[in-house]
């Protein structure tokens, strides 16, 4: 999204292999946004950002944004259609400005091997595998970047 003063309503985005919202306006809103990673990423190093940074953030909001307001947003782990173990680094990631808010934003473990090891900028969860079918939501009520 690179227009200003945009509100989403219901943003639902899915299976994309790598950023799957950029966000990238000014003075933006998104109320509730929906959103399940690949089904079938060959391997780690086919879906990462960096060697450091393993996999994709579901919604990524660039550096440039001095204003943003997230409510109710979640990604689901669903690498169905792979044997290999992925691990995603963050769900969300967001600059460090005090003007970028999140509200209730999630993770939920579906299916494969792997997850995400937090929910927005190394905060909130890990989600993963590790205990599959018993793992609930990794919820971080409220995030100023």
């Amino acid at each position: 999204m690179t227009g200003d003063n945009v509100t989403a309503y219901g943003l639902a985005v899915e299976h994309y292999q790598k950023y799957e919202v950029v966000w990238s306006g000014q003075d933006g809103t998104d109320v509730f946004f929906q959103n399940e990673l690949p089904y079938d990423i060959p391997n780690q190093s086919a879906w990462e950002v960096s060697p450091s940074q393993p996999g994709y953030p579901a919604f990524y909001v660039t550096n440039n944004v001095q204003s943003f307001h997230g409510y109710g947003m979640g990604s689901y782990v669903t690498f169905l259609d792979t044997t290999v173990t992925l691990y995603d680094q963050e769900a969300f990631e967001t600059p460090t400005n005090p003007g970028v808010q999140f509200s209730d934003v999630f993770t939920v473990y579906v299916a494969g091997s792997g997850g995400d090891n937090s929910v927005i900028n190394g905060v909130g969860g890990p989600d993963t595998s590790t205990a599959p079918g018993t793992t609930a939501p990794a919820d971080v009520s409220s995030y100023t970047g």
